[in-house]
């Protein structure tokens, strides 16, 4: 299959364009489309990165069937035949990386899972031994495992970074009854994923989801535990005090920091060998985690 780095319904209203993700309106529902576009250092690059979108999709999917004991979802149907009329004129562009879902009211909380020291939560705890105004333990390494996981929730700046929050800052977003529910969903689904991964050799360091409502019921949505939205470190490689390595997109920040690129516009092109080892580590990590070849 080509790679597809954005898509193109004539005729269908997209309700939005997001990095990676290009959504249209579908009656009550919503068709989110996967494309293969990567972002790193918060820009779209300009080459596609081949399979991305469906492992993305069927990622998000798989997860999602695993955790819906915990806590209802959105996802309707990822079968293009079930779409609305009109959508089955593009097969081309949606067939294994599309979702059919219900349309949710979004709650404007990343929620952040963290069983690892690492990223922005080790430059964090770096500076001041807390990650989101939450007490760790002294001298914690980079890539250490977490006493047990904790919620880390962020919320997006106007630049469209992420920035870290307190839980404190939640209950005035939220109120204190949702901020809980919040935390307390967000550890169990993170806590029962990482122990499925553990059983595939796959380390979720941290993870984040995003909530919403439909009607009164509050559900997971968007996409769920994929390498976009985690951390996945091979557990036979790992070794806490340094970085480690991973299933997702670190590989390509890696070499764009090696070409020294000053992360401003216009993102540069990736060369082959690179879209394709990425584009192997994101079938790789499918592969792992669900046990099929995607």
């Amino acid at each position: 299959m080509e790679p597809i780095l954005e898509t193109n319904l004539p005729g269908i209203q997209r309700c939005a364009r997001g990095k990676v993700r290009d959504v249209y309106s579908a009656g009550d529902c919503l068709v989110i489309v996967a494309s293969d576009r990567l972002s790193a250092f918060d820009y779209v690059l300009p080459t596609p990165i081949p399979d991305k979108g469906r492992v993305l999709t069927q990622l998000t999917i798989f997860w999602l069937d695993l955790l819906r004991d915990i806590v209802p979802n959105h996802f309707l149907s990822a079968n293009v035949d079930d779409y609305p009329r009109e959508f089955q004129a593009h097969r081309d562009q949606l067939e294994g990386r599309s979702m059919l879902v219900r349309r949710a009211k979004m709650i404007e909380v990343e929620c952040v899972a963290r069983g690892y020291v690492s990223g922005s939560g080790w430059k964090d705890y770096q500076k001041c031994g807390r990650i989101c105004g939450i007490p760790l333990p002294a001298g914690l390494r980079e890539s250490d495992k977490l006493p047990e996981p904790i919620f880390t929730p962020a919320t997006k700046a106007q630049s469209g970074h992420d920035e870290n929050i307190s839980f404190e800052e939640v209950v005035k977003q939220t109120g204190e009854s949702l901020a809980g529910q919040l935390r307390t969903l967000t550890i169990e689904i993170y806590s029962r994923a990482a122990s499925y991964a553990e059983t595939r050799g796959i380390i979720i360091a941290d993870t984040k989801f995003e909530f919403g409502y439909i009607g009164e019921q509050l559900v997971l949505a968007d996409e769920v535990l994929t390498p976009d939205s985690s951390r996945f470190w091979p557990r036979v490689s790992y070794e806490p005090g340094g970085p480690q390595a991973s299933f997702d997109k670190q590989y390509v920040r890696n070499y764009l920091e090696s070409i020294h690129w000053n992360k401003q516009p216009p993102a540069p092109a990736l060369p082959p060998d690179v879209t394709q080892r990425t584009s192997d580590k994101y079938r790789e990590a499918y592969r792992v985690l669900t046990g099929k070849a995607l």
